[in-house]
């Protein structure tokens, strides 16, 4: 089958065409455009969401380059679609489009309030943008703040320091996306998320991520295929001081990691002598590799895993049998 057939073929289905240029809007989208006059386009993403229907009709837009500045808080009822403007849809390296704000979740009173882009939906997927907070180090600032059910981002990057993504509630995915953060920047309390084939890069000494489960459910974190290294810019002190995670009521469980730059080899770091946290914990790794996973010592409280007992972890697990009706297939890990 040739070129044009595949990506005819991959039209027709639904599924996305990876490596690609997304340049242009598909039919149907609402355009933003920065400084744009142009009579029926948008010169914010706010703008645009707006003046999307409220009703439950699948919807979608289009963004083209450029840097839009502000919060938004997704809701209305029906599937959106969210597709940044890139020359290569197989990651996030060649995005153009970013959404910045400068949230403090203690001025604007919680975690979810200071997103930078905020997903109070279910059925939503975004493409190829980049989520940024701004604020940097001193409080929870939150780049993404999800909290819908059968939600994807595919080659999407997310930018913070402390707390950039809330995978707060519902069935989510990652894929194929750069997460860059210091402190417990991957974290929530009731969401259940598969993350595969992304970067995560860790800016400053800290926890990649952070659960507050109150209960013994099965909700859990999943990574597969992921990659970690050290942000352009990190502390100086990061190497060797950086975790997958505190011991702080987590599920969470890393499969075929490659660690670029030394982790602490714990890989786990505890909460507090005086406060451990360890009711409702699981941690799990394997196949854990890289220059980066030397020498490593796992805590009493860590599980390394058989190869039998990591295929029991998987999308499937994470987010549900049901994940084929509502990821985009080409971007699986």
């Amino acid at each position: 089958m040739d070129l044009l057939h595949s990506i005819l073929l991959c039209i027709l289905l639904g599924t996305t065409v990876l490596g690609a240029s997304r340049t242009t809007p598909p039919s149907g989208a609402l355009i933003v455009r920065a400084g744009t006059t142009t009579p029926g386009e948008y010169a914010t993403f706010a703008a645009a969401l707006a003046a999307l229907p409220n009703d439950d009709s699948s919807q979608s837009i289009f963004i083209y380059p450029g840097t839009y500045t502000g919060q938004v808080d997704i809701t209305r009822e029906g599937p959106l679609t969210i597709y940044g403007y890139t020359t290569d849809t197989s990651n996030y390296v060649n995005n153009q489009v970013n959404i910045d704000a400068a949230g403090n979740a203690t001025t604007a009173g919680s975690d979810d309030a200071s997103g930078t882009v905020r997903v109070h939906k279910n059925n939503f997927a975004a493409y190829n943008i980049n989520i940024r907070n701004t604020l940097g180090p001193g409080v929870q600032a939150i780049a993404l703040s999800q909290y819908g059910s059968q939600v994807g981002f595919y080659g999407c990057g997310m930018y913070g320091y402390q707390d950039t993504l809330y995978a707060n509630e519902g069935t989510q995915v990652y894929l194929k996306g750069y997460i860059e953060g210091a402190v417990d920047f991957i974290f929530g309390r009731q969401g259940s998320a598969y993350f595969g084939g992304n970067t995560i890069a860790q800016k400053a000494p800290g926890c990649i991520t952070a659960s507050g489960r109150e209960t013994n459910d099965t909700n859990s974190y999943v990574f597969n295929q992921n990659t970690i290294i050290l942000a352009s810019g990190a502390a100086t002190n990061t190497a060797n001081n950086f975790y997958l995670g505190p011991n702080i009521r987590l599920r969470v469980i890393f499969k075929n990691t490659v660690i670029e730059s030394q982790i602490n080899t714990a890989l786990w770091s505890i909460w507090s002598s005086a406060t451990p946290n360890t009711d409702f914990v699981f941690y799990a790794d394997y196949n854990t590799t890289g220059p980066g996973a030397q020498g490593i010592v796992r805590p009493s409280f860590a599980k390394l895993l058989t190869a039998a007992q990591a295929e029991e972890y998987s999308i499937a697990s994470a987010v549900g049998s049901n994940y084929a009706s509502w990821v985009d297939a080409a971007y699986i890990v």
